[in-house]
């Protein structure tokens, strides 16, 4: 290896101003253009599912029934995951549409 260039002109060939007013104007512009970080990201999902809501009251109730049922339940065998799927179920049918529709 040898010793680093002692002038920076070898490195960075010397700009004329013209060409340097268009450096700045380009990386004014490439500084204004937003990024990711600039915008919030909303998942359209949850607001699909507040709106599909009404439509799996049934499965709900059935849910909200059964976890009223087992509640005193000491023992820990008794458990409503077939309602709660059901429920769940529900929801997915009514949202998957609306929502591969929001992305594609």
């Amino acid at each position: 290896m040898g010793a680093p260039p002692s002038n920076d002109t070898k490195i960075f060939p010397l700009v004329k101003c013209s060409d340097a007013d268009k450096v700045v104007s380009m990386l004014g512009f490439l500084l204004s253009v937003p990024t990711r970080e600039d915008y919030e990201v909303v998942d359209p999902k949850k607001d699909l599912e507040d709106s599909c809501r009404p439509k799996c009251a049934k499965p709900l109730l059935a849910y909200q029934a059964c976890a009223k049922r087992i509640q005193s339940d000491e023992t820990g065998s008794k458990h409503c995951t077939g309602q709660y799927f059901d429920y769940w179920q529900c929801l997915d049918h009514h949202v998957a549409p609306k929502l591969f529709e929001k992305l594609k």
